[in-house]
């Protein structure tokens, strides 16, 4: 019977060794702490407010909206150009433009993406849904571990998230396009964003112009 017993707890921990193994535990959510100031960023970026569809008294839009580049649709377009204001606010290197719209590209195409497990960002500006665990806006961030549903629905606040969690990769700079969107998105599909570099690089050309 000691036997029988002994056998069980030993078939137990084995399965409990093959199911961790199988099922690893959630990543840990992303400290937040980035440092953007999105509202001060729309403020004084009339470009970005006309991106995004607000035009101000001020400084009417129709004349700020970049122009499709590189085959992209128009709120393609307006998100890159975000993607990229942003680095530039942050004062980035061009490299980290390159990586986060490479990366963007391959998770929606550079699409605000909401998400009908996540209600809340149907209710926000979106350019079509997809149903990837609780993934939502441009770069597939998840809720459960990036941030609030209104922070990832806004390219901008999105976008300072990634490059924070960029800036702590180390040797970012040095690495692959590839390598470094893998380091901060940790996808499944890990070779995928190569394909996206030569574009990426375009799209940063043309709207740094």
């Amino acid at each position: 019977m000691a036997l029988l017993a002994a056998v069980a707890l030993v078939a137990s921990l084995v399965s409990v060794g093959v199911s961790w193994a199988i099922f690893p535990e959630e990543p840990a959510a992303v400290t937040d702490d980035t440092s953007f100031d999105a509202a001060k960023f729309y403020e004084t970026n009339a470009r970005a407010n006309a991106a995004r569809g607000v035009e101000l008294a001020s400084a009417p839009g129709a004349s700020l909206v970049p122009k499709p580049v590189a085959g992209l649709t128009q709120a393609a377009t307006n998100n890159a150009f975000i993607v990229i204001e942003v680095g530039r606010q942050m004062g980035l290197p061009e490299r980290a433009y390159v990586v986060a719209i490479a990366t963007a590209l391959q998770e929606t195409y550079l699409k605000n993406m909401a998400n009908p497990k996540v209600p809340a960002s149907l209710k926000l500006p979106h350019e079509g849904s997809g149903t990837n665990y609780d993934s939502i806006g441009i770069f597939q961030q998840r809720v459960s571990i990036w941030g609030t549903v209104e922070q990832l629905m806004d390219p901008a606040i999105a976008s300072a998230k990634f490059y924070t969690r960029l800036m702590k990769v180390s040797g970012w700079q040095s690495m692959s396009v590839t390598g470094a969107a893998q380091a901060v998105q940790r996808s499944a599909f890990a070779s995928a964003y190569a394909k996206h570099a030569t574009t990426a690089q375009k799209i940063v050309d043309q709207l740094t112009q």
